[in-house]
């Protein structure tokens, strides 16, 4: 997707040299720009402290400002957008526009852990705390977007949210934010590098019984018919290996083999390493920016795969409020902490909504737009997960199997599932080496001043990335979990406690600070500190 900006005006560009927060620029050199253009913004910033932030003499000059092909911008949630031109200050995008990327950029990997979730949480509860969390992170975001204005007498029009926290909190706010920041990038990567090794290994094993004409049957209970559903968490306490069965004529000797060396958790994860490594140490991942689209694409083909499966196989509900019997959940469980903490990064994009939102053409609509945007994916949310929760079969299954990716509810020879997964795996391997690189430029920047200091200094960084991937996929291969751990932690910052803070401490030094106010954000601040601490206790 490209952000369209108006080319007659280049002044906004400035600052083209962006110091390390999570929105950077690509271009096939080592560098984002030239050493000449690095040095020139270093005496602008030295300049302009000189002078009154409302002055906009000392600006940077045309002439070292990237190329407009040259610039993309990056969410951290591995969306990429591209940058062809823009105007001061502000973008030509539409409303549409606007709401859809938001839209796109907050919809990754929760959405296959909703079910889960709402099964965790009870069906009625899972629905209100969808509704309820959305709400929250929606005015969080909100005071994220406001946040800039509130601070007087500078310019903070090119800003980022971390920027604002380094402003209320020095550097404690900029290296906090960091942290957090690659909280919420390596979980995406390491929930990237389960899901990959799961949709490679239903891929690849789909495709050898394929051409070998076998029938295999998994030995998990499930449904019989042509919509099957299996329950693979009934044969074991841990994700299901490659218990499998074949009914062929031949030797079996082959298909044993491939068992052996086709394997899940112990051989594939291993397997991603000769393919993924390499493109995490290219010093610009542009390429891969081309392929935004397939996100949206994926988001599309799983909710047409919902409602496909869920005509098929009819509703299946079983009201029981505080109790459960073989095959229904109660309404109300002690396990919701589990999807808020899901939800809590379903609905992350704060630390990349002000870059969003500043390329509307309509700033008076940005909070109209941010609003229906977030309404949009909690409808989306609520969809995917109602209707794989109401259409699972209970009777003959419990509503307990189904998993925290529901594309493991359906085996492994099922024609819808298997391009869904064919879908997932394209997009999450194009979109790995981005979020890999906003990694790299985040963490090595700040070190060391410079996103690629050596080939040994990014194989390091990559190497303890991947390898944290790989330990995942082998030991613990729980999306839903690692999601809820990794988005309460961020979370908790960029959610919950710097909107609320920032908000709280520029109302004090404003003399606008009301008990009313301060009570509500104490209360939002000690919601983000228990959904996080809950992770841990159930």
């Amino acid at each position: 997707m490209n952000i369209q900006f108006n080319p007659e005006d280049f002044k906004c560009k400035r600052p083209f040299h962006v110091e390390p927060t999570n929105i950077v620029s690509v271009n096939d050199d080592m560098q984002r720009v030239t050493d000449e253009a690095s040095a020139m913004n270093k005496r602008i910033h030295y300049y302009s402290r000189l002078t009154s932030p409302a002055d906009r003499a000392l600006i940077a000059p045309d002439h070292v400002l990237p190329a407009p092909d040259e610039i993309y911008v990056y969410s951290p949630l591995g969306t990429a957008f591209k940058v062809d031109s823009c105007t001061d200050g502000y973008g030509k995008n539409s409303s549409i526009v606007t709401i859809f990327m938001i839209w796109n950029t907050m919809m990754g990997t929760s959405i296959l852990s909703i079910p889960w979730g709402i099964k965790q949480a009870g069906f009625t509860s899972g629905i209100i705390l969808i509704l309820l969390m959305g709400i929250l992170t929606l005015y969080c975001c909100y005071r994220v977007v406001k946040s800039r204005k509130m601070i007087p007498l500078i310019d903070t029009s090119n800003w980022e949210f971390p920027d604002v926290c380094k402003y209320y909190f020095g550097s404690f706010g900029q290296w906090s934010s960091l942290l957090f920041s690659m909280v919420s990038l390596v979980g995406a990567m390491v929930v990237y590098w389960v899901l990959m090794s799961n949709f490679l290994f239903n891929t690849g094993k789909f495709i050898y019984n394929f051409f070998h004409y076998i029938n295999v049957t998994d030995i998990v209970p499930g449904t019989n018919g042509s919509n099957k559903v299996i329950c693979p968490s009934a044969a074991s306490s841990h994700p299901p290996q490659n218990r499998s069965v074949m009914f062929s004529s031949g030797n079996n000797t082959g298909f044993e083999l491939f068992e052996e060396w086709w394997n899940k958790s112990q051989t594939v994860p291993f397997y991603l390493i000769a393919v993924l490594l390499p493109l995490l140490n290219l010093k610009s991942p542009s390429f891969f920016a081309k392929f935004n689209v397939l996100g949206t694409v994926s988001v599309v083909y799983l909710v047409f795969l919902v409602t496909v499966k869920a005509a098929r196989l009819g509703i299946h509900l079983e009201y029981n409020w505080f109790t459960e019997n073989d095959f229904f959940v109660p309404e109300f469980r002690i396990l919701f902490p589990q999807l808020t903490g899901v939800l809590t990064l379903a609905f992350f994009i704060h630390n990349c909504v002000i870059t969003l939102l500043q390329n509307n053409r309509n700033q008076e609509n940005n909070v109209r737009d941010l609003s229906i945007a977030y309404f949009l994916v909690g409808l989306t949310y609520l969809y995917v997960g109602v209707i794989i929760f109401a259409s699972f079969p209970s009777p003959p299954l419990s509503k307990e199997c189904i998993e925290q990716n529901f594309l493991d509810n359906f085996p492994s020879d099922d024609i819808m599932s298997f391009v869904a997964r064919i879908f997932l795996l394209f997009q999450m391997m194009t979109v790995y080496p981005l979020l890999g690189y906003l990694a790299r430029v985040q963490l090595l920047r700040q070190f060391f001043g410079n996103a690629y200091p050596s080939v040994f200094h990014v194989l390091i960084l990559n190497v303890a990335i991947v390898g944290a991937g790989v330990a995942m996929a082998r030991f613990y291969p729980n999306i839903g979990g690692i999601i809820r751990y990794s988005g309460a932690t961020c979370g908790l910052a960029f959610v919950f406690v710097y909107p609320s803070l920032i908000y709280v401490i520029s109302l004090h030094r404003a003399g606008q600070l009301t008990w009313p106010a301060l009570i509500i954000h104490i209360f939002i601040i000690l919601l983000g500190l228990a959904n996080l601490i809950a992770q841990f206790l159930l």
